[in-house]
């Protein structure tokens, strides 16, 4: 099946025009044109290598644009078009699965938060989803990807990983496994918590990096996008991976990174993330927010880590220290923020 024929299973015609676009990170992705009627899409490739059952992002996705329409939420929404077999997914003859989106015209994205507003206006605008799409009864939430918050089994597989690393691997990383030794107490109180229900069930975005929000030309957002890892978990997840992306200053890959942690941005941030949801979050949410980026930003230089000694075979690499540059940054913005916490 060509891609025409992929196309044309959505338009219901073969007058568009496709073209790549190559700054997606998961996803196989195209902007379509149907010269017809003058509309715009996207087109993605599912990479069901991260989400097994493509059908599933489809139903979180129906399900929160539903409840997004249906609040008081002042954000555009990206909606799933329906194929011409009404289906949501077209699936091509190598088993390969295909999803169209709408396309919102006029738009810009950042890879990195430019300034301080920008970083209100992005929490602002996560906050609010996240307070539209969790109702008292929450709906039919699939899980997209099994085990992506299950903190305990990120640092068992951790373990694992220096049981059976090679041993110039663990030369190299030695400075680096034994900051991460020393801080695995880290993640234990988030498990406990879990274990013991104290953290509420609640509809998370599962990645509320700036880049999944869209912006008009003064920097306003307009949307929040990529609902593929929309998920049930606690929202602490959604606020530290927040404060992870947003504060770093440098790119996650620098590994020579130094005093990466912005204080201005976290604060910011903070105010931004509770302006809609302080009223609906519970003492035990609203006192762990601290705790929560200090556990998200070392669970990502486990995983960079654990990736490295395992031979860099999940996350993609440019050089064969790639992973342990980002487990080294990760590290050096872990300690900023601890810093900055024990002085505040």
């Amino acid at each position: 099946m060509e891609l025409k024929q992929i196309v044309t299973g959505f338009t219901g015609t073969e007058n568009c025009s496709i073209i790549p676009i190559t700054n997606g990170l998961i996803n196989t992705t195209y902007l379509v044109e149907n010269h017809d009627s003058k509309e715009k899409f996207i087109l993605q490739k599912i990479n069901t290598e991260v989400f097994k059952f493509p059908e599933i992002i489809s139903h979180n996705h129906l399900l929160i644009n539903e409840m997004l329409e249906n609040g008081n939420y002042s954000l555009q929404l990206v909606k799933p078009k329906e194929a011409l077999s009404g289906n949501f997914i077209i699936k091509d003859e190598n088993g390969e699965s295909w999803r169209m989106l709408g396309f919102i015209e006029d738009t810009k994205t950042f890879f990195k938060i430019p300034d301080i507003k920008t970083a209100y206006e992005s929490a602002k605008a996560v906050g609010s989803f996240l307070n539209t799409v969790n109702p008292e009864t929450l709906p039919d939430i699939q899980t997209p990807i099994a085990d992506f918050i299950n903190f305990e089994k990120r640092i068992l597989d951790y373990q694992t990983s220096l049981q059976h690393a090679d041993e110039d691997l663990l030369k190299n990383a030695a400075s680096e496994i034994e900051i991460m030794n020393e801080l695995l107490f880290l993640p234990q109180k988030w498990i406990e918590m879990e274990k013991e229900n104290l953290l509420p069930k609640r509809i998370i975005h599962g990645d509320p990096n700036v880049r999944n929000i869209l912006f008009d030309e003064t920097s306003q957002p307009l949307a929040v996008i990529d609902l593929d890892t929309v998920t049930i978990s606690t929202i602490l997840y959604d606020f530290g991976d927040m404060a992870r992306s947003y504060t770093n200053t440098l790119d996650e890959d620098n590994g020579y990174a130094y005093n990466n942690f912005n204080p201005h941005i976290y604060r910011t941030v903070k105010d931004g993330f509770l302006l809609h949801l302080k009223n609906k979050l519970t003492f035990e949410e609203l006192e762990n927010l601290d705790y929560a980026a200090q556990t998200v930003i070392y669970i990502q230089a486990v995983r960079f880590l654990t990736d490295y000694l395992n031979g860099s075979t999940y996350y993609s690499t440019k050089y064969a220290e790639h992973n342990l540059d980002r487990t080294r940054n990760q590290l050096e913005l872990l300690k900023g923020l601890r810093q900055y916490l024990k002085e505040d």
